[in-house]
């Protein structure tokens, strides 16, 4: 009875016509503007627009836009690295469980290979003349003692770097400075680790979206005001974006809520299983911590092929922040090749105490070019991620919910203002649009 009276009521209504296309329309609208937000969260990868200095807005470099995770790639990253990655264990560990013996093994038979040629090029920029001059049957013997002494120094090399690796890389600066080299890896890890959750949040918008338009029709039967098409269009606009990544990251501890099921869904027809009505609970938490097991598979993959593998932690040794230390590090023991009796003869009196100090620069320089061309090895490189993947794997299942929602969160977190505001805005000009295309002409 009351519901034929309000259909009634609405059918009566001059503008009923237009206002019926206001839930649809608000559907419609929430749905495109939430896929524009979630596509500017993550797109352009770079800057696109004209470029102003000391733009001030947003912390763009002038009028346009760039992706709000690609544009600030090293603060997320280091965010991830401080709640998340510090937690599931020292750099140490993962060094170990990656068998520092084995990689040994595999870079001294690789360098080992062009061994003499690396003494060629070291001597011949040194000191050519002294080189070219000297008899090649002592060259001989120089090469020799190199071979044989080159598995001690590489075993003792290797494991002395993994002993010190804490020391000689900073983990969080390493993976910073690695997504702010690569931003698109920034943003395929989010989309790999939450493509579920951002689909969800597009497409339950325009459920949201329906049942905001049906209120706000209400509301027009109640106060027929023109005024309210664009000013609730952008209300619900805000409200959307907010529900919707509400939805994903909360309740972050899981609640249940018990309830008479008396069916359950199939994937085949007829799509629906009667049962006897029985007391059920309902596991209420946000979507993204509900998938804690299936997402911490595609973490830790990415973490061990992209993010802490061996080829990034060494290149960090050699060359970041902490190099001059892995260079003192390195000396004591790629000097010992110097210290034979052979070598140190035939070199030292040859070329003087200060050639000969430029020599061991020299050594250390090509050395460690030398030894990072086995390490980049990917064949290498996949062999530890596969010794390390499952560490990372059950620690991650491991953290709490709270924890765990670290893995996403900061990519929502970190403009989730602008994300709303926007979805007021276009809710706004959606509306405005709605008015002037739908309710004016219908009023003439």
């Amino acid at each position: 009875m009351v519901i034929s009276s309000i259909w009634q009521t609405l059918v009566a209504h001059p503008e009923f016509v237009a206002m019926l296309t206001i839930p649809p329309v608000t559907a419609l609208v929430t749905w495109a503007h939430v896929w524009m937000a979630l596509k500017m969260l993550f797109y352009p990868i770079k800057f696109w627009g004209i470029r102003v200095a000391h733009f001030p807005f947003f912390g763009l470099p002038g009028i346009g836009w760039q992706g709000i995770v690609p544009r600030k790639a090293g603060k997320i990253s280091g965010v991830i690295v401080d709640q998340t990655l510090s937690k599931l264990g020292s750099l140490d560990e993962f060094f170990q469980a990656m068998e520092p013996e084995q990689m040994a093994a595999f870079i001294t038979d690789t360098v080992d290979e062009n061994l003499e040629s690396l003494i060629d090029e070291i001597m011949l920029e040194r000191s050519e003349s002294l080189w070219r001059n000297i008899p090649f049957a002592l060259k001989r013997r120089i090469y020799t003692q190199a071979h044989e002494a080159l598995p001690n120094i590489m075993q003792s090399l290797v494991m002395d770097l993994t002993h010190n690796v804490e020391d000689l890389v900073d983990m969080r600066q390493m993976i910073v400075n690695k997504m702010e080299r690569d931003r698109r890896l920034m943003v395929n890890m989010f989309l790999k680790v939450g493509q579920k959750e951002i689909d969800f949040i597009w497409h339950i918008s325009a459920l949201i979206g329906l049942i905001f338009g049906i209120i706000q029709m209400f509301i027009f039967l109640v106060v027929p005001q023109h005024w309210t098409v664009p000013f609730f269009a952008a209300v619900w606009g805000l409200l959307t974006n907010w529900i919707a990544i509400w939805m994903v990251f909360n309740p972050v501890e899981p609640r249940f809520i018990p309830y008479i099921k008396w069916f359950s869904l199939t994937k085949r027809a007829p799509f629906i299983r009667l049962h006897l009505p029985h007391l059920a609970k309902y596991r209420w938490q946000g979507g993204f911590m509900k998938r804690q097991e299936e997402v911490s598979e595609v973490f830790a993959d990415i973490v061990v092929r992209e993010l802490v593998t061996l080829e990034n932690i060494m290149n960090e040794m050699m060359y970041g922040e902490r190099a001059a230390q892995t260079r003192e590090l390195m000396k004591s023991h790629l000097y010992e090749v110097l210290d034979t009796p052979v070598v140190r003869t035939t070199l030292r009196v040859s070329l003087g105490r200060r050639e000969f100090g430029h020599l061991k620069n020299t050594i250390i320089d090509k050395s460690i070019t030398a030894t990072m061309v086995p390490l980049r090895d990917p064949g290498l490189n996949e062999s530890r991620a596969s010794k390390i993947f499952g560490l990372f794997r059950d620690r991650i299942r491991a953290l709490s919910p709270d924890e765990f929602q670290n893995l996403l969160r900061p990519a929502f977190r970190e403009d989730e203002l602008t994300l709303i505001v926007l979805g007021g805005l276009t809710g706004f000009l959606a509306g405005w649009l709605h008015l002037v295309l739908v309710f004016f002409p219908a009023m003439g």
